[in-house]
């Protein structure tokens, strides 16, 4: 028997720009084998069967059919070890959200909101992240489909190469406690006032 994963979604709006005119649709399921993915992405449509687990792999699967119609040719998708996400860009362009990712008006305990990916309506426009941020958080860390991690590029986000600046390190209490030019006065260790 198959389980159902979780999956989770969220979207964008756009009248104009149809780059910002996507849903994000993301299986969160670790450990999926490769070898085992199946998944048939159709306008109105899409399946999802896979094998996942470390300790023995099960078998999950669903189908959701979608609210409005998707161009299936211009999905961009991600698998890491922890999920299968994918953008999908919707057909019609028009700035109002789909109330629902389904069809039907029905509520499927195993599809979840993206809170890490949602944006009000209204806010759209004035997001500082990009689309390939919103599909890969990691920002190409880990994608098994461009060749693994980048360091470079890790070190770099992080504002340095070799040193990685920035990052401080523990307090100098050093001099501070062998009474240097850094330690203060002794003036407030007389302890609290008596009690009157």
């Amino acid at each position: 028997m198959s389980k159902h994963p979780e999956v989770l979604w969220a979207q964008r709006s756009s009248e104009l720009d149809e780059e910002k005119n996507v849903l994000f649709v993301t299986v969160n399921l670790p450990d999926i084998i490769e070898d085992s993915l199946q998944y048939d992405l159709q306008p109105t449509k899409l399946s999802f069967k896979a094998k996942a687990g470390a300790g023995g792999p099960t078998t999950y699967e669903f189908s959701i059919d979608f609210y409005k119609e998707i161009i299936p040719e211009e999905t961009r998708k991600v698998l890491t070890s922890r999920y299968l996400s994918f953008v999908l860009r919707k057909k019609e362009s028009e700035l109002e959200y789909w109330p629902r990712l389904t069809k039907d008006k029905v509520k499927n305990a195993y599809i979840k909101t993206d809170f890490s990916k949602w944006v009000d309506e209204d806010e759209q426009e004035h997001t500082g992240t990009t689309l390939d941020d919103d599909i890969n958080p990691l920002g190409g860390l880990g994608d098994n489909f461009s060749g693994g991690m980048d360091f470079e590029k890790m070190m770099s986000s992080m504002g340095g190469g070799a040193g990685v600046g920035g990052l401080g390190g523990p307090p100098d209490i050093g001099a501070a406690a062998q009474g240097g030019p850094d330690s203060e006065s002794d003036s407030d260790d007389a302890g609290p006032p008596g009690l009157e």
